[in-house]
């Protein structure tokens, strides 16, 4: 394998990390004399006491108790605690290949954590946390890393840019937008680091032109299992490069990735279309994506004025320069939804990629952003989406989408270039992501297991899952079902790339 040729940076140097190492025997970090907690006396060599495995000398520091470890413990969906044991804040590369080729000697679970998040626009604090909504990210007694210690744009050039993990989406869209670029497909909400969404794939409404976030990557620099920094691309060390785009941290930590980027609009004509019935939604939404009428095109489930019932939204939108107007009659021509009730509304090409950032500030306004939120993401094959559609419209009720929204739009397989996203074999298939933000008092229990029942019958229906979501219960059989053919190259690259088994256990799919 090729070792990246990453340079070092002092981010956190000169900071004195709490921990100087691992106690072999009680299986617990060592602390440096004078911390609180730490044993006195009876060091030996260089301040390390008997029987204490050194910790590498970092660029940043490692820190163990208090907040830092409570604040790692948890993630957006609040649904699952896994406090890990330490906090790594890498002040390079090198801290992450040091520490996780320690934490292999010793079996030390470790993963990779976005802390993304934007400030709050009423107090102007920031609200970091992990967005991962099961445990995904967590480390549980292991070492979770900031990776907000990766936070730079190494560069930026006419169609690619290069950038650390933990760089979130929203600044490469303001750096990109400054030079006349953009990424091709953004999630809906930008504030999520670049590392974490391509490590589960990465879905927005640019799916339909350019597939996945994972699916515009041309390389990565990728800290393996066993603590080896690599290059990986289609052309150099495949292996490594299919494993680890959309394959939940299993093998790998991404710290660095070279994204492409498209030439950025001005302007964004946003139509938002709606349908009483599933049917024609479902047809008018697949002709509109086979015709390629606009640039972006996702969709929603929402509820009639009178609360009383499902509806469908198609939400379009067209890009365009200057004053001319893209042709309205032309992109709504043959069209069959309610008449009269099309709006349409022309945004800044910026407003519009930031617009789930106001929503997200009525959501923690209101009090709903902290509360539990048992999220649910499948991919449906066309073929069948509407008989699931039918039968989740009959189980969900208001009460279970709270103040959140459940989206439903296509998507074309052949987008879909990396392995391990894993979708039904049909050449179209539906995205059902239920964003769920249920009030105070909600029995969430109830809601895990609703998500299971429909995940099973998604399943039995040809469906697969997005790693994102809350599904309790995965065991080996179900993750070997959901993978399929591809199950035995996953157990092989785990096997080969992280011979420890220590890297994101939350996924659960090594268990």
């Amino acid at each position: 394998m090729s070792r990246s040729d990453l340079p070092r940076r002092g981010l956190l140097a000169g900071a004195a990390a709490a921990v100087i190492g691992w106690n072999t025997a009680g299986r617990t970090w060592a602390l440096a004399p004078g911390t609180p907690g730490a044993p006195g006396g009876g060091e030996s060599g260089a301040g390390v006491p008997p029987g204490v495995a050194a910790l590498p000398r970092l660029d940043g520091t490692m820190v163990t108790g208090g907040t830092e470890l409570a604040r790692f413990a948890g993630d957006f969906g609040h649904l699952v605690n896994a406090a890990p044991r330490a906090v790594l804040r890498p002040g390079s590369v090198r801290d992450i290949v040091e520490v996780v080729g320690f934490a292999r000697r010793h079996r030390i679970p470790v993963a990779m954590n976005g802390q993304s998040g934007n400030p709050d626009t009423g107090t102007g604090a920031a609200q970091l946390e992990s967005h991962s909504s099961y445990g995904q990210a967590g480390a549980p007694g292991g070492v979770a890393i900031d990776a907000r210690g990766l936070d730079r744009i190494v560069s930026l050039a006419p169609g690619r840019a290069v950038v650390e993990a933990g760089v979130t989406w929203a600044r490469l869209t303001d750096a990109a937008l400054a030079k006349g670029w953009m990424p091709p497909c953004l999630t809906d909400y930008l504030h999520l680091s670049v590392g974490g969404t391509l490590s589960v794939g990465g879905i927005g409404g640019g799916v339909q032109r350019f597939g996945l976030q994972a699916d515009t990557v041309e390389s990565v620099d990728v800290v393996t299992g066993q603590g080896q920094l690599v290059t990986a691309s289609a052309t150099r060390n495949r292996e490594l490069f299919d494993a680890v785009l959309a394959g939940g941290g299993q093998v790998g930590i991404i710290v660095r990735a070279t994204v492409r980027l498209v030439p950025a609009r001005e302007r964004a004509l946003v139509f938002n279309l709606f349908y009483d019935d599933l049917g024609t939604y479902l047809a008018d939404q697949e002709r509109l994506m086979a015709e390629e009428r606009f640039d972006l095109q996702v969709g929603e489930v929402v509820r009639d004025t009178a609360g009383t019932r499902w509806r469908y939204k198609v939400e379009a939108v067209a890009h365009y320069d200057g004053t001319t107007l893209p042709d309205r009659d032309a992109l709504l021509r043959g069209l069959r939804c309610a008449a009269g009730e099309t709006t349409v509304t022309d945004q800044g090409v910026r407003e519009y990629a930031f617009r789930v950032d106001a929503f997200a500030g009525y959501l923690k306004a209101a009090g709903y952003w902290g509360l539990p939120k048992p999220w649910l993401s499948l991919f449906l094959p066309a073929s069948r989406a509407e008989t699931f559609m039918r039968e989740a419209a009959e189980v969900l009720t208001p009460e279970d989408l709270g103040a959140g929204i459940l989206l439903f739009y296509p998507y074309t397989a052949k987008r879909f270039t990396r392995p391990l996203a894993v979708i039904p074999d049909e050449p179209v298939g539906w995205h059902f992501d239920l964003l769920a933000f249920p009030g105070p008092d909600t029995d969430t229990a109830a809601m895990l297991t609703r998500n299971r029942r429909l995940y099973e019958r998604a399943v039995a229906l040809g469906g697969k899952r997005y790693l994102i979501g809350a599904i309790p219960g995965m065991t080996g059989a179900d993750w070997g079902r959901h993978y399929g053919a591809r199950w035995s190259s996953v157990v092989a690259a785990k096997r080969r790339f992280d011979p420890a088994g220590i890297l994101t256990p939350g996924q659960g799919i090594h268990a």
